[in-house]
């Protein structure tokens, strides 16, 4: 695939001719900020912009890295909060293996010879802190809007702080699942911020890396729940179930801190009119040098945000649905959709599924570990692989080596039905190969697509919509996983890997004609390429030049009221 050509400078004459249209246009009246600059000021604005914009795009990997610790500091540090949602996440998958939680809150069944959880009361606890978090998200994405990642995540963890004492004190499992609704409504506070501020901090360069660092906080955060439960399989009693909703206390203090003192995102500032403070917020997230300026970098955001503005005037979910938006609604919404439909809740079922393979309890929350530890390794893997491929390509890869090995652990059923111990330990080791391969392809690059191909107006509100359409995709897909697994159930066992390999395989079907190339793009080029309505097989090699394409050169002065 041929690399795209670097955008043509503007001749003199062109320049003079954009000076003359923007004075026949008169001042462009900047967003919030109660002032209008004139047509001389506005083309110097662009100028910077498009220094600013040429310069992130041309500066080496390793320099951003010397440039932007502070801004990879404060994204490692914020996004920790995205570990409180995956440790919840992971807690059901696990905490059901321990026979004294299934005593406390199940019922004796004779066809297991033990005190199970019924299917349907399994999956509602599985999925009512997703529940809670789909309203969360919606009340988050406003919250954003009006407030800031940072003021909508110290929200978040002062409710979080109080509706812990519920889960840890249940008393019956309607209460337990009261308790997971109402933390679930932080939660999903909590992944669309650390989605939203890592986008928005992350230069050009390091974007891929940042935004895909959250697939290593889930997977960490998921590991520490492997971890935990690892250590509460060898003790007995109330303890060992309660002792792991209590650990989710230790977080809500530091994360509290790192949110006070904390830069905004300056997107969000420059979105608010609050220019001084953005330019501020820059200086704080990188080192200035010849080629960084902050108020170049303002610039290039007051100039991407009016010409935005075009398409979106309000901030409102509507908005995401009109125009071009939609269309980049669809691709937030699908790739989240990737994650459950590839087999994520067969292939990262926790203990629960080694123990349905035939894995004694013990070995099970062994494997469990190594899975997560796996998953985390997988993620550090891909960092060294997105500067170097292409976004598109790696997924479509990802997502086709997923079905191969959700078909041979489901083939190898028919051994395991046959008692064969070889072909046992044969599907943990493939779900370990599974596990590491989704988090170098498909699970970071969720969130660096969904960051990338949102508009950075909407951003929050695209992040939202996407979430919650995960979290409605999941429901069904949790629903057929738990009754699939369980043998009070359906009984399918790993006999369930082939029906999540033949969903794997509508993935690359639909990212073949939809999925976009956006590495390397600044968000100026990808609202251009949208506007263009570029087919998603020509992004990477569509020139955008320096300019709004429609109606030419005339219409360069973005943003200006008509």
């Amino acid at each position: 695939m041929a690399a795209p050509t670097m955008p043509r400078p503007m001749r003199d004459d062109e320049k003079e001719l954009d000076i003359e249209h923007n004075e026949k246009l008169g001042a462009v009246e900047l967003e919030h900020t109660g002032k209008a600059v004139t047509a001389a000021e506005w083309h110097q604005l662009l100028l910077d912009a498009q220094a600013a914009e040429d310069e992130e795009k041309a500066m080496p990997l390793g320099q951003a890295f010397r440039v932007y610790p502070r801004a990879m500091f404060w994204t490692f540090c914020l996004t920790m909060s995205f570990v409180m949602a995956a440790f919840d996440q992971s807690i059901f998958g696990s905490i059901i293996a321990l026979t004294a939680f299934r005593e406390k809150y199940g019922t004796y069944s004779a066809t297991a010879g033990s005190y199970q959880l019924s299917a349907s009361w399994q999956t509602g606890l599985s999925k009512a802190a997703g529940t809670g978090s789909f309203i969360g998200i919606i009340i988050s994405s406003y919250s954003q809007a009006r407030f800031g990642y940072r003021r909508t995540l110290q929200f978040g963890l002062v409710w979080l702080s109080a509706c812990i004492f519920i889960t840890f004190f249940a008393v019956n499992i309607e209460m337990l699942f009261i308790g997971e609704l109402l933390c679930g409504l932080p939660f999903g506070a909590f992944t669309t911020s650390a989605m939203g501020y890592a986008s928005e901090i992350a230069p050009i360069p390091l974007r891929g890396f940042l935004t895909s660092y959250i697939a290593l906080v889930n997977s960490f955060g998921q590991l520490l729940a492997a971890g935990i439960f690892k250590g509460m399989s060898e003790l007995t009693g109330t303890w060992s179930y309660r002792i792991p909703f209590a650990v989710q206390w230790v977080w809500i203090v530091p994360l509290f801190l790192i949110a006070t003192f904390a830069p905004e995102s300056p997107w969000f500032l420059v979105r608010a009119g609050r220019l001084k403070e953005a330019e501020h917020a820059l200086s704080r997230l990188g080192k200035r040098s010849e080629t960084r300026d902050p108020a170049r970098i303002v610039a290039m955001m007051v100039r991407t945000n009016e010409h935005e503005k075009e398409h979106a005037e309000s901030l409102s979910y509507r908005e995401c649905f009109k125009g071009v938006n939609l269309r980049r609604t669809e691709i937030a919404c699908a790739v989240m959709c990737f994650i459950p439909l590839c087999g994520d809740w067969f292939g990262g079922g926790g203990a629960y599924f080694f123990e349905q393979a035939g894995l004694n309890t013990s070995d099970a929350f062994s494997f469990n570990m190594g899975l997560w530890g796996f998953a985390c390794i997988g993620t550090i893997c891909s960092w060294f692989v997105l500067p170097h491929v292409g976004r598109r390509k790696l997924m479509m890869s990802g997502l086709f080596a997923l079905a191969a090995i959700l078909f041979l652990v489901g083939i190898l059923t028919v051994a395991v039905r046959k008692d064969n111990s070889a072909a046992r330990w044969a599907q943990a080791a493939l779900i370990l190969v599974w596990i590491f391969t989704f988090n170098v392809t498909v699970a970071p690059l969720v969130y660096v697509i969904v960051g990338e191909c949102s508009s950075t107006r909407l951003r929050g509100q695209t992040i939202g919509i996407a979430r919650n359409v995960y979290i409605l995709c999941a429901l069904p897909v949790a629903f057929i996983s738990t009754y699939s697994m369980n043998p009070t159930a359906w009984g399918w066992e790993t006999y369930s890997g082939l029906f999540w390999c033949g969903t794997c395989l509508l993935c690359p079907l639909w990212a073949y004609f939809r999925l976009p190339e956006t590495k390397g793009r600044s968000f100026r080029e990808i609202d251009v390429l949208f506007e263009r309505r570029t087919p998603a097989r020509k992004f990477a090699t569509t020139d955008v030049g320096t300019d709004i394409p429609e109606g030419g050169r005339e219409e360069l002065a973005l943003g200006i009221e008509n």
